[in-house]
Order: C-alpha cells, then structure tokens, then sequence
C-alpha cells in the first residue's frame, strides 16, 4: 500500500505559475506509474498527466500541454506538476494517484491510490 499527501496549491493570479507535490509514502514509490488529476466544482474529475516508473516518459492532456509538466524524482519519493501560464479554468482540487500496473495510465480506474488533494485557486 502507499499514502500520497499532495501540497503547494494556493491562490494565484492569471498568468502565474505553481508547482504541486505529491508525496508517496509505504510501497517502493518507483513502483508506480504516477499521474495527476483534477476536479473543479460541479465537474467530473480529468485526467491531467501521468509519468513512467522511472520518470522517462510523460503524457499530458491537450488542454494542458505546454503549459503543465508532470515530473518525479524517485529518490525523494516525490511527484511534482509544475503549472505555468495558469487559467481561471485550471481552478480545481488536484489530486495524484499511483497506479501498480500499466505503463502510461490515462483512466481513472487505473490508478490503485490516490492523494486527498489540494486546491488550486486562479483568480482572472
């Protein structure tokens, strides 16, 4: 089993920039397939990016690309989504999960674990 707690959300102005953590605690973190999601108020929860075990391989949604990028560092037990050019439609709770199997998951169902979330607030 593993626990993610996710940080570094806030407030933020159009235009700025985040950088959100998530991190993994339990199981051999490079075990996992690791991935970001969001959910905005009275919307579904989206995919947003997902990285390989060993960090070599990232995939983002459109909506994000060139501006988001998903990265890992595997000797910090840590996941990280930096956030650039940031929208009032990024608002959202920002949520990581690990996946056990697989090798770029975009779906929810497969990710086995998943973080409480942080909020992230982009005033226009």
């Amino acid at each position: 089993q593993v626990q993610l707690v996710e940080s570094g959300g806030g407030l933020v102005q159009a235009g700025g920039s985040l950088t959100l953590s998530c991190a993994a605690s339990g199981r051999t973190f490079s075990y996992y397939v690791m991935g970001w999601f969001r959910q905005a108020p009275g919307k579904e929860r989206e995919f947003i990016a997902t990285i390989s075990r060993s960090g070599g391989r990232t995939y983002c949604t459109d909506s994000v690309k060139g501006r988001f990028t998903i990265s890992r560092d595997n000797a910090k037990n840590t996941v990280y989504l930096q956030m650039n050019s940031l929208k009032a439609e990024d608002t959202a709770v920002y949520h990581c999960a690990a996946a056990a199997f697989g090798e770029m998951v975009v779906h929810q169902k497969g990710y086995d674990y998943w973080g409480q979330g942080t909020q992230v607030t982009v005033s226009s």
